[in-house]
C-alpha cells in the first residue's frame, strides 16, 4: 500500500515533475494538478509513471474545488482515504520592471502562485484535519526573501507564500498537520535554460558551490520534511540556494 496520497501542483515538468517522481519512488499514491494542455505525450509520461493527472487551473478557486473533489472521490472509493501531503509548486513569471507592469502581468502571477497556494491549501486542510497527521509544503523563492529587480509581481507573490506558511502553521499544528515553505535559488530547468550565458556566470558568482541546483534537491528536501523525521519543523521556510550570498 502506498505511502502517503500526495497532491503536487505543477507537476507535469521541472520541479514540480522532479517531485512528483520521487514520491512515486518512496511508495505514495501520486496525482498532479497542471494546467498546461491536456495531450496524449503528457497523459502517456504521467500514466507510464502510475501518476494521475488532472487539468486544474489553481488561479481558479471553482477549478480548484473540482479538482479536490475528484481526487477525494477517487482516494473514498479505492482506499477509504484521503490527502496526506499537497506540495504547492505551480507557479508563473511576468517580469519586467515595475513602471512598465500593467494589471494583467500583475493578476496573473498574484493569482497563480499565491492565490493558487492559499485556496489549494484551503481544500486540502478540509481533509487533513480529520488525519492523525499531514503535511503541506509551499514552493517560495529566494526572490521572495530578498526581491529582484524586475519581479515585483513574483518576488510579492512568494513573499505571500513564506508568511501564509507562517499563518497556517500556527492555526493548524493542533491539528498535526506540518506546514513549511521552500525557497529555491537557482534551480536548473528548462526555464533557466533559456537564460543568456552572460545572466548564468554573474548567478554563480553569488553561489559558494559555484553550480546550480537540479529539481531533484527540492524532491530529496521535500522527502526529508515529509519523511517522520522532521516532524518538529513547521512554520519555517528553507532555503535551497547553494549559499547563495
Amino acid at each position: 500500500m502506498a505511502q502517503f496520497n500526495s497532491l503536487v501542483t505543477g507537476g507535469v515538468q521541472g520541479i514540480g515533475f522532479a517531485v512528483a517522481k520521487n514520491l512515486l519512488l518512496r511508495g505514495d499514491r501520486v496525482f498532479v494538478f497542471d494546467y498546461l494542455p491536456e495531450n496524449a505525450q503528457i497523459v502517456q509520461k504521467l500514466k507510464d509513471l502510475n501518476i494521475q493527472y488532472f487539468q486544474v487551473d489553481v488561479s481558479s478557486v471553482g477549478s480548484i474545488k473540482n479538482g479536490f473533489d475528484q481526487l477525494s472521490k477517487i482516494l473514498e472509493n479505492q482506499l477509504n482515504k484521503d490527502l496526506n501531503l499537497l506540495v504547492n509548486n505551480a507557479g508563473v513569471t511576468r517580469d519586467t520592471l515595475a513602471i512598465r507592469m500593467n494589471e494583467s502581468d500583475w493578476d496573473t502571477v498574484l493569482d497563480v502562485n499565491l492565490k493558487g497556494t492559499f485556496f489549494c491549501s484551503q481544500q486540502a486542510l478540509k481533509r487533513m484535519i480529520k488525519q492523525s497527521k499531514s503535511y503541506i509544503i509551499n514552493i517560495s523563492s529566494i526572490v521572495g526573501l530578498h526581491g529582484n529587480a524586475g519581479q515585483a509581481n513574483y518576488a510579492a507573490s512568494k513573499a505571500g507564500i513564506i508568511a501564509l506558511t507562517k499563518t497556517l502553521a500556527q492555526e493548524y499544528a493542533s491539528r498535526n498537520v506540518l506546514i513549511n515553505s521552500i525557497a529555491p535559488g537557482f534551480i536548473q530547468t528548462t526555464m533557466t535554460d533559456k537564460l543568456p550565458e552572460s545572466a548564468k556566470q554573474m548567478a554563480l558568482e553569488h553561489i559558494a558551490l559555484k553550480r546550480f541546483g537540479h529539481p531533484d534537491d527540492v524532491a530529496n528536501l521535500i522527502d526529508f520534511l515529509t519523511s517522520g523525521r522532521a516532524d518538529y519543523i513547521t512554520g519555517q521556510t528553507i532555503e535551497l540556494t547553494g549559499g547563495m550570498i
